[in-house]
C-alpha cells in the first residue's frame, strides 16, 4: 500500500514559480511511474506530467509543455513539479498518483488518464492559486 503527500502549494502572483512535491511511504517506490494532475475549480482532473520509475522517460501536456519540469529522487521516495511562468489558469489542486512502470513512448494523454485513473494511490492533494 503506497501513500503519497502533496506540498509545496500556496499563494502565487503570475509570473511566479513553485515546486511541488509528492513524498511516498509504504511501498517500492522506484517501481512506480508517478503522475501529477491538477483540478481546476469547476473543471474536471487533467493530467500534467508523469515519470517513469527510473526517471528516464517523461511524459508532459501540451498546456504545460516548457513550464514545467517533473524529476524525481526515489533515494528520498519523492516526486517533484517544477512550475515556472505561472498563470491564473493554472489555479487548481495539484495531486501526484502512483501507477506500474509502463512504456511511455508515443503515450497520449488519455492513456495516462487511464492509467493512473485505475490505480488506489492517490494523494489528497495541495492547492494551487495564482493572481493576476
Amino acid at each position: 500500500q503506497v501513500q503519497l503527500v502533496e506540498s509545496g502549494g500556496g499563494l502565487v502572483q503570475a509570473g511566479g514559480s513553485l515546486r511541488l512535491s509528492c513524498a511516498a511511504s509504504g511501498g517500492t517506490f522506484s517501481s512506480y511511474a508517478m503522475g501529477w494532475f491538477r483540478q481546476p475549480p469547476g473543471k474536471e482532473r487533467e493530467a500534467v506530467a508523469a515519470i517513469s520509475r527510473r526517471g528516464g522517460s517523461t511524459y508532459y501536456s501540451n498546456s504545460v509543455k516548457g513550464r514545467f519540469t517533473i524529476d524525481r529522487d526515489n533515494a528520498k521516495s519523492t516526486v517533484y513539479l517544477q512550475i515556472n511562468s505561472l498563470k491564473p489558469e493554472d489555479t487548481a489542486v495539484y495531486s501526484c498518483a502512483a501507477a506500474p512502470n509502463f512504456a511511455f513512448s508515443g503515450i497520449t494523454t488519455p492513456q495516462i488518464m487511464g492509467i493512473f485513473q485505475s490505480s488506489d494511490y492517490w494523494g489528497q492533494g495541495t492547492q494551487v492559486t495564482v493572481s493576476s
